[in-house]
Formats: C-alpha cells, sequence, structure tokens
C-alpha cells in the first residue's frame, strides 16, 4: 500500500501552484472546476511520483496556523543532500518566507529546516 496523494485546501489556488512549480520543481495538471460547487483543483506531481491535490473554493477562508494544533502540520520534502537543503533554505528565505527552523541535526539525527511558506502553511526541507 501506498499514500496516493496528499490534499490542502488554500485559499489562492494560483499562488499555491507557482509555489510548488517553483521551489520544489512539481508539475501541475489541468486545473479542475466543478461550476456547481465552485471547487477548483490542480494535481502537483513531483519526481518521485509524489501528488499533492490543492484545492480551493469559495467557502475557504481564513484558518488557525499554530503549529501546535491537531491535524497535519507539515509537508516534507527530501531534497538529497545538505548542501541542497542550505541553498533552498536561503533561496526561500531571501524571496520573503519565514525560517522557523534550522537548517540544523536534529535530536533525532535529521538534517532540516522549516519554512513558513504560502497561506502559513509549513514546509520541512530534508536530506
Amino acid at each position: 500500500m501506498k499514500v496516493d496523494h496528499i490534499a490542502i485546501y488554500v485559499s489562492d489556488l494560483e499562488a499555491a501552484k507557482i509555489f510548488f512549480e517553483k521551489y520544489f520543481c512539481g508539475r501541475a495538471g489541468s486545473r479542475y472546476h466543478n461550476p456547481k460547487t465552485g471547487l477548483m483543483s490542480y494535481f502537483m506531481t513531483f519526481d518521485n511520483g509524489c501528488r499533492i491535490e490543492l484545492m480551493s473554493r469559495p467557502e475557504i477562508c481564513g484558518s488557525d496556523h499554530n503549529p501546535y494544533r491537531c491535524g497535519y502540520i507539515h509537508i516534507s520534502f527530501s531534497v538529497g543532500d545538505r548542501g541542497s537543503v542550505d541553498n533552498l533554505t536561503k533561496r526561500l528565505a531571501d524571496d520573503g518566507f519565514e525560517v522557523i527552523s534550522g537548517p540544523r541535526v536534529t535530536g533525532d539525527g535529521y538534517y532540516e529546516s522549516c519554512i513558513r511558506a504560502f497561506e502559513g502553511n509549513l514546509i520541512e526541507i530534508t536530506v
């Protein structure tokens, strides 16, 4: 068994799509639109076949971005090596995204950083 995809509701569908294309080499499929419900979505596919479904609908509004709330907390991308973690973290910081932690070696031995990305969502970047 494998996870087929992870879905994220976003307020700005196009900005979320551009974020994953620009920083994580995601490839967007065709935009889906259900005129009855107003739902719009993109499936983003990444090099290893992992997929994220970005979804938006008219009634979506702000959310609590407390990183210690119950539920899904972050998405982690493995970029291959420490230098790539460092470079991508710096690139995101230079583009105005908040670095929450790292790059650093965690207590359990991972080399990672964490950034607050579009709409406050946390993205972990690891080896």
